[in-house]
């Protein structure tokens, strides 16, 4: 359990024992370790860093934790989820991301926050205006490490970190490893600390991973049969902003009740997506792994992949926004054959994909019964039945008595004695 001063909060979000991850990293963060977590999606990974980073913090001493998120939603997800605990210790917490009305922000700045949660680039673009500082910085977490550590992003992440003191403490955060977590001191300069949590921990709930056998050109009716399942919604990812554009435009068109979540949108238009979603009054947020990198949605029953993620970390991360906490869920993939086989080959064996039946607008391991189809050259070839007799049987008839037939000299015999 946490400590007593976030126990009220703690059990208010209907939270009872700790997770694997949590356990694990409270006293190396608590004791000022840089360390890399790795956890399953849905382990609770925020509240792992942040209640034990939270109880060093001084109320009044400037900036002391800053939080690096890769999206504007992730910033303002973790911004929510952590104000009550960040209240109930007397600290002030600000979200700071891109696509939002800079002024505002600088002006929310101005209260001093002891926490800021950030975007990469807006955060070096206020500092650059110097309306963050640094120099009372004591931790930076970098969440979703394995999207941020990538080499397109390396750069900007590390231009972060090197705006604070030498002796900020650093910790990353992931749900998957990737390769450039091996070389943490050489980029960052510090020993780091790995705790892997993901073969023990349990907090998963139970997901059903599986395709539904659909042609591509299906694939976009196949989402709204699957809007009309009961008590179904769901995120679906794509790969292309424009499959993305054309598939909500016919969804649309056939009044299903669905959204978009892109980067393009403002910031006002994806809260308000995810809003409509958490409240499910859409049945399907149509997303790509950008927009939706490290959402939360409570209860969530089903994830669908109407195009097959490129790798295995980009599987587990969008499978993962189903099952979370002890849950259970779906993780729903569209494609023919071809492409069961292949996405069975990117899982391996990590998971078992099994086929999917969409029918009488609802889900199933079974194959629906099939009835013989009746065609027109079936019915042609099939031989007529003979009517059958509804009346009684008559009596047989009484056979009719047989003629003697006379020989034909006997019948010529008269005539010759006449001459």
């Amino acid at each position: 359990m946490p400590s007593k001063q976030f126990q009220t909060v703690w059990e208010q979000a209907g939270f009872q024992a700790e997770t694997a991850i949590q356990t694990a990293v409270y006293q190396p963060l608590k004791q000022d370790h840089s360390i890399l977590g790795l956890a399953p999606t849905g382990s609770g990974k925020t509240l792992a860093f942040a209640l034990p980073l939270f109880e060093k913090l001084v109320p009044g001493d400037g900036l002391q934790l800053l939080i690096l998120a890769p999206s504007q939603e992730l910033v303002m997800q973790e911004r929510d989820a952590l104000r009550p605990y960040a209240q109930a210790v007397g600290l002030k917490i600000q979200g700071v991301a891109g696509g939002a009305n800079i002024k505002r922000q600088i002006e929310r700045l101005k209260q001093k926050p002891e926490v800021i949660v950030a975007t990469a680039g807006r955060l070096l673009e206020l500092a650059a205006q110097h309306k963050i500082k640094f120099h009372t910085l004591q931790t930076i977490v970098i969440d979703e490490a394995d999207q941020q550590l990538l080499p397109e992003k390396m750069d900007v992440t590390r231009d972060v970190v090197r705006h604070s003191p030498s002796e900020t403490q650093l910790a990353f955060f992931s749900a998957t490893k990737i390769r450039v977590m091996d070389e943490l001191e050489k980029w960052f300069g510090l020993p780091i600390e790995t705790i892997d949590v993901r073969a023990e921990d349990h907090s998963q709930g139970s997901v059903c991973h599986g395709m539904i056998d659909v042609p591509v050109r299906k694939r976009v009716d196949a989402l709204r049969r699957l809007s009309h399942v009961p008590n179904f919604y769901a995120l679906v990812f794509f790969n292309s902003l424009n499959d993305l554009k054309d598939a909500a435009e016919v969804l649309q068109h056939q009044h299903v009740s669905c959204r978009v979540l892109t980067s393009e949108l403002t910031q006002i238009k994806r809260q308000q997506a995810l809003r409509a979603f958490r409240k499910q009054e859409v049945r399907l947020l149509l997303t790509t792994d950008v927009a939706a990198r490290g959402l939360d949605i409570p209860a969530l029953p089903a994830v669908v992949n109407y195009d097959q993620p490129r790798d295995l970390e980009t599987y587990i991360h969008r499978t993962g926004r189903t099952g979370r906490m002890g849950q259970s869920g779906y993780a729903i993939s569209l494609g023919n054959e071809h492409q069961l086989r292949q996405l069975k080959q990117l899982v391996g064996t990590k998971y078992q994909v099994l086929t999917l039946y969409l029918t009488q607008g609802q889900l199933q391991l079974t194959p629906p019964e099939r009835r013989p189809q009746v065609t027109a050259k079936s019915v042609r070839h099939q031989p007529k039945a003979k009517p059958k007799k509804t009346h009684a049987p008559q009596p047989a008839p009484e056979p009719k008595p047989k003629k003697k037939k006379r020989k034909r000299d006997q019948k010529n015999k008269g005539k010759r004695m006449t001459k």
